[in-house]
């Protein structure tokens, strides 16, 4: 897994657009006036969706100012969370699990569809500049294992074939189904198995 750093080339400032601003607000009002600070996770993960799926370190600075708390502390809560990119990603951005549960099924081969298919290396934009990928912690889909998240959508029950039929489909623009490419229903067992109930019965 890559350590996480800052991207080299910076944008010199940044500030909230109207919209942004509007949930800012929002979000701050939901908070007594010595509390605000505690909405910091949601104004990073707002600067990242205004700012192309990324958070460069102005927008960390400026979310400091606006809660009236030290550059360092937005820092540290923006570098500890993967969920936040501290470089530019891709229009599709790929994710995979990694944790104990997906490794354990396999989930080395999803890394090495996303080297095939993407790029050999992580956080790096593949020759197209539509897609990224990286390595991460727990998503929490450990049933449904091995499984990536690309954006916001969640694919499970993955393989080094589906994955590569997956991240096919979107380097055509395409957009495939998200969810268990084994035919469960969220987290049901697999061919309608009730095992506790067999037992209770047997």
């Amino acid at each position: 897994m890559s350590l996480r750093r800052p991207a080299k080339e910076q944008p010199e400032s940044f500030e909230f657009n109207s919209s942004s601003l509007e949930a800012v607000n929002k979000i701050i009002s939901n908070y007594p006036k010595d509390k605000q600070q505690s909405a910091v996770m949601a104004l990073l993960y707002i600067a990242q969706r205004q700012n192309d799926n990324w958070i460069p370190l102005a927008a960390m600075k400026y979310i400091g100012k606006f809660l009236n708390m030290p550059y360092i502390q937005v820092y540290e809560v923006a570098t500890f969370y993967s969920m936040y990119n501290l470089s530019p990603v891709g229009k599709h951005f790929i994710q995979v699990c990694t944790t104990t549960p997906c490794m354990i099924r396999g989930a080395n081969q999803l890394v090495e569809a996303c080297k095939e298919k993407i790029s050999e290396n992580e956080l790096e934009l593949s020759k197209d500049n539509k897609c990224s990928w990286m390595e991460v912690e727990c998503l929490g889909a450990c049933v449904n294992a091995p499984m990536m998240q690309i954006n916001d959508d969640y694919y499970e029950d993955l393989d080094k074939k589906k994955t590569l039929e997956i991240l096919e489909k979107i380097l055509k623009g395409e957009s495939p189904k998200p969810g268990s490419y084994r035919g469960r229903v969220n987290n049901a067992p697999e061919n309608s198995r009730k095992t506790l109930m067999d037992l209770k019965n047997a």
